[in-house]
């Protein structure tokens, strides 16, 4: 499965590329403060990058909080795993 999405991300990274290298023209781009005229493959190639980055950003973070939810919950379920084992071997006051 990992193959797969490698597969896909270098599809994507290619495609990009080629639409990059397809679009020499350039564009008039109004930001929030500004204008200026870029290229369009250089304005596809930061937006694309951008997008790349906060993407893995994301998902890294959700990927480290998954496993720090695992990690506690393994310590929480060692933790009741020794408390039930010791309350079955003691024996029982009345």
């Amino acid at each position: 499965m990992k193959i797969i999405g490698f597969i896909f991300l270098i599809f994507c990274f290619v495609v990009a590329l080629a639409l990059g290298s397809q679009n020499q023209e350039t564009v008039n781009f109004n930001y929030l403060l500004a204008q200026s005229e870029f290229r369009l493959s250089w304005l596809l190639g930061v937006f694309f990058g951008t997008g790349f980055i906060f993407g893995w950003l994301i998902c890294g973070l959700l990927y480290l909080k998954a496993k720090m939810s695992i990690s506690m919950l393994k310590k929480q379920l060692t933790r009741q795993r020794q408390e039930l084992d010791k309350l079955r071997t003691d024996p029982v006051k009345e």
